[in-house]
């Protein structure tokens, strides 16, 4: 499934690769252009993320007042959302829309001349028994494809009439950086470092305006709904064994919010500096995404 995927994403980064003639910008533009797709989906989600946090509150009430009936708590529960127009699997699709384009596009830049050149495998196997064998070079197992760029102009010279090999001339160097390189393969060199580096900031700068917005969400759910208490304005009170469970729930999903970018990050520095860029151009996206999706919302 996620080759299907690649496929299919291929014919778009090979276009854009026709139009700025530089994988690096090639990649920001597909980039960009996945984003703007997937854009009614981070609607809906960033809606659906400001309605659970409102939704939060009313949720560990009944978790507290129904604690030693579960039967019961799972009913209310469901009532709850089935009253709030919400479903409890509302995240569940974003999560395997992510899943699906982490793994689709780890395919694509692991094997561009693939998904991206669409050259016949049976080449592809040609040009690595000339490097093992007629060049005496070491060809990676896992990145074949990465090898091949890499050595062009020898597989050319080699193969002068083969109408595919000048689909290997791809250009990986991207403001001095070379997106061919691999960290794990290449960890004395210090600029494989610079894009995974920044795309951790990126991710950490990211999970914190998350945490940031839900937090001012959920003050000013409760800010709306404060309560008269003897003819003065007080807010509701909430037993001290209910505010841990939902410390307990919050401490869980803060652990949670870091599992897609610490795969991530793992990912970034065993595959090719491609990636990195991709998933570092779409964090800064999401981030200007998310800060005027916000505004909007907050208006509406």
């Amino acid at each position: 499934m996620f080759q299907f995927f690649a496929n299919i994403f291929g014919y778009l980064l090979q276009f854009m690769y026709s139009l700025v003639n530089n994988y690096g910008l090639a990649i920001i533009l597909f980039t960009v252009l996945i984003k703007l797709l997937l854009l009614p989906l981070s609607i809906k989600q960033q809606r659906t993320m400001k309605k659970s946090s409102e939704l939060q509150e009313k949720m560990k009430t009944i978790q507290f007042k129904y604690k030693n009936n579960p039967e019961k708590m799972n009913q209310e529960i469901m009532n709850l959302y089935k009253a709030e127009n919400m479903s409890p699997f509302s995240g569940c699709l974003t999560a395997i829309v992510q899943l699906l384009l982490l793994l689709s596009i780890f395919y694509l830049v692991k094997s561009p001349l693939t998904f991206m050149e669409k050259i016949p495998q049976e080449n592809i196997n040609k040009y690595v028994q000339q490097l093992q064998e007629d060049g005496g070079k070491t060809v990676s197992q896992v990145y074949p494809e990465i090898d091949i760029i890499r050595e062009y102009n020898w597989l050319k010279e080699k193969n002068p009439e083969d109408e595919y090999i000048d689909r290997a001339n791809l250009k990986m160097n991207f403001l001095g950086l070379d997106l061919s390189k691999i960290p794990q393969q290449n960890m004395t060199d210090y600029t494989v470092y610079i894009i995974p580096v920044l795309y951790i900031l990126s991710s950490f700068i990211s999970i914190k305006m998350t945490t940031a917005m839900q937090n001012k969400n959920k003050k000013g759910k409760k800010e709306k709904e404060e309560i008269k208490i003897d003819g003065t304005t007080g807010k509701e009170l909430v037993p001290q064994e209910e505010e841990n469970e939902i410390d307990a729930v919050m401490q869980t999903n803060k652990m949670m919010s870091w599992m897609m970018p610490i795969m991530s990050i793992s990912i970034a520095f065993v595959a090719p500096l491609g990636l990195a860029l991709y998933w570092l151009i779409s964090n800064i996206l999401m981030i200007a995404e998310r800060l005027i999706l916000d505004k909007i919302l907050n208006k509406a």
